[in-house]
């Protein structure tokens, strides 16, 4: 990956200074034009996840160095709210807009508010992608998708339905209500569940992204309803909040717990058998190919129209629309979870 610190302003002399932090900011003003970037020109990229540290996007973060250091004209900068405030997301996004990014590529807890800030990005000439959850599509060029809403949301219910028998009540322990990816699988997901007549969906809880009010949540569910069977955690968060609150009650093999993680912080819950299933996709992938998305389009490789996106190692991705897709869903269980190691 290359890194160079930003240059002064024209009048003074070009200071050639060398670093490789991911906080570094990008040069000159070049990024503030909608034309694309010349072969080999140093394209800088901005990747923002819903928050900064956990699991799931740090290990989408390795793989989007991976991608920058293998295009070797991409310069990454992978910075985000430790809170996921949304608001701070949004200052983020303007702050690398003013600083002349090429690409800003957002993850959005908030759609409407990281939305807003990209437009005004867009305004300045930088061009913006959304990756994991998208904001308006007025708001972004494309948006790097690990899936169809709908594939997501029948798998999560087909996986939970397999376990108990298509039969019982559910729960479901998502983020934060204007969360768009999630709320999308959940419409799916009330969609699928029109196949199994005898699993009632009795509530959607919305811990925020905080592992321990997913617990919290987790365990009033538990006293709230005694005959509960299953529970969805629909993030990496809420998730292992759930799978701790049922092992702690003692009712794991009673109470079925499946959702999105990364396989590492579930592995425990699955060698107890607190959890028989994770569905998720690899997230170093997820990263990979948004920098690659990023790159294309600002050099030109990818523009409105095309329906495949070389992706390096990933070889030929379908673009449907405006959705670049990763395209492959993993169900992590007993037989397979030591195979992964993010």
């Amino acid at each position: 990956m290359k890194c160079s610190s930003p240059q002064a302003a024209a009048v003074l002399l070009a200071l050639a200074l060398s670093g490789c932090s991911d906080s570094a900011a990008p040069s000159g003003d070049a990024a503030n034009s909608t034309s694309a970037k010349a072969p080999g020109e140093t394209v800088t990229v901005g990747l923002l996840p819903k928050i900064k540290g956990i699991a799931f996007f740090t290990s989408c973060a390795e793989g989007a160095r991976e991608a920058a250091k293998e295009l070797g004209n991409v310069e990454l900068v992978y910075d985000g709210p430790t809170d996921g405030d949304p608001s701070k997301a949004a200052e983020l996004v303007s702050q690398w807009a003013l600083q002349g990014f090429d690409v800003i590529a957002v993850s959005a807890d908030d759609p409407q508010i990281l939305g807003s800030a990209m437009k005004k990005a867009q305004a300045k000439g930088v061009k913006c992608i959304a990756w994991d959850a998208d904001t308006p599509s007025e708001s972004r060029a494309f948006f790097v998708n690990q899936a169809t809403p709908e594939q997501i949301g029948y798998k999560l219910v087909d996986v939970l339905a397999d376990e108990i028998g298509g039969q019982g009540e559910m729960a479901i322990v998502s983020s934060s209500q204007t969360s768009s990816n999630q709320n999308n699988w959940i419409a799916h997901m009330k969609t699928r569940l029109e196949k199994y007549p005898e699993m009632k969906l009795v509530t959607i809880e919305y811990p925020g992204e905080d592992q321990d009010r997913a617990l919290e949540t987790t365990r009033t569910l538990l006293k709230a309803y005694p005959n509960l069977k299953g529970v969805w955690g629909l993030s990496s968060v809420s998730f292992p909040g759930a799978a701790e609150a049922i092992r702690q009650a003692g009712k794991g093999g009673q109470v079925r717990v499946t959702g999105v993680s990364t396989p590492a912080p579930m592995r425990s819950y699955v060698d107890d058998g607190t959890v028989q299933s994770i569905v998720l996709w690899d997230t170093r992938d997820l990263g990979y190919l948004t920098v690659y998305t990023a790159e294309a389009i600002a050099t030109g490789k990818l523009k409105r129209g095309d329906t495949t996106l070389r992706a390096g190692r990933l070889g030929g991705r379908a673009v449907v629309g405006d959705n670049v897709l990763l395209g492959e869903i993993i169900v992590f269980n007993k037989n397979n979870i030591d195979r992964y190691d993010f």
